[in-house]
C-alpha cells in the first residue's frame, strides 16, 4: 500500500509539471505562442484623447495625479478609467458620488457624462477638499455638469429623489452599508453600484452586495462593480 501511494504521488507531481510546461508562455507571447503586447502592456498605455475637449480634461487629470495626489486618497488612474468606461457604457444620466476629495474621480465620470448628457452629484464633508475640487472642475471645464453637496452624506443623500444610473462609494468605510441601503431603491434596474477598496470594508457590506439575488457583483481593478439586475419575464 505504501509503495502504491508513493507511485500515485509521483504520478500527480509529474502530471502537474507537464501541465505547467504546456501552459507556460514566453514573455510577450500570447495564445499559440504568437508574440503580442499582452494585457498588462496595453493596460499601462496612457488614455488617448478623441478631441480637444477630452485632451484638456485628460491633461488636468494628469496634473492632479502628479501634483495633488498626496493626502487625497484618490483612486489610481486605472480605476478612474474604469469609472469612465462603465458610466459611458450604461449611458449614465445621473451619477452620484460619495467622497469628492479633490474631484479626481468625479472628473473621470465627467469624461463620460459630457457624451451622455448626464450630470454628477458629488458629496463631501471637508470644505478644504471641496474648495480644491471646485477649482479642478472649473479648470477641466466640467463644472457646469457637477453639483457638489456639502455635509454628512449619510444625511444629504436622503434628499435625493430622482433615479440614479451609477453610484460610486468611496468614503468612510464603515458607512458603506448605510449608503447602499439608502441609495439602492433609487438606482434604476440595469444601474451600477461602484465601490472602492472593499477589502477595507466590513463583512456586512460584502454580504449585502454578494448575497442579494437582485444584485450581481464582480471585481474590476480596485473597483467592485455591482449590477442592479433588470427583472426578466
Amino acid at each position: 500500500m505504501l509503495k502504491r501511494a508513493v507511485l500515485v504521488i509521483l504520478a500527480a507531481a509529474l502530471l502537474l509539471a507537464v501541465v505547467e510546461t504546456l501552459t507556460a508562455q514566453p514573455p510577450g507571447r500570447g495564445a499559440g505562442g504568437r508574440r503580442g503586447r499582452g494585457f498588462s502592456s496595453f493596460q499601462q498605455q496612457e488614455p488617448l484623447a478623441a478631441n480637444e475637449q477630452e485632451k484638456k480634461i485628460l491633461s488636468v487629470l494628469e496634473d492632479m495625479d502628479r501634483n495633488q495626489r498626496r493626502g487625497m486618497m484618490n483612486v489610481p488612474q486605472e480605476d478612474g478609467r474604469v469609472l469612465r468606461m462603465l458610466a459611458e457604457a450604461v449611458g449614465a444620466k445621473h451619477v452620484v458620488e460619495i467622497g469628492t476629495s479633490n474631484g479626481y474621480s468625479g472628473i473621470w465620470f465627467c469624461l463620460a457624462l459630457r457624451t451622455t448628457g448626464g450630470k454628477l452629484t458629488t458629496h463631501d464633508i471637508d470644505e478644504g477638499r471641496a474648495s480644491l475640487a471646485r477649482k479642478n472642475f472649473k479648470r477641466a471645464g466640467v463644472d457646469n455638469m457637477v453639483t457638489l453637496v456639502m455635509g454628512d452624506a449619510h444625511e444629504t443623500i436622503t434628499r435625493i429623489k430622482e433615479p440614479i444610473d451609477v453610484v460610486f462609494i468611496d468614503a468612510d468605510k464603515e458607512g458603506y452599508p448605510d449608503y447602499l441601503k439608502k441609495l439602492l431603491p433609487l438606482i434604476r434596474p440595469g444601474g451600477l453600484i461602484l465601490s472602492h477598496n472593499i477589502d477595507m470594508v466590513g463583512q456586512d457590506y460584502i454580504d449585502a452586495i454578494t448575497k442579494n439575488p437582485a444584485l450581481e457583483t464582480m471585481q474590476v481593478q480596485g473597483v467592485t462593480v455591482t449590477l442592479k439586475k433588470r427583472q426578466g419575464k
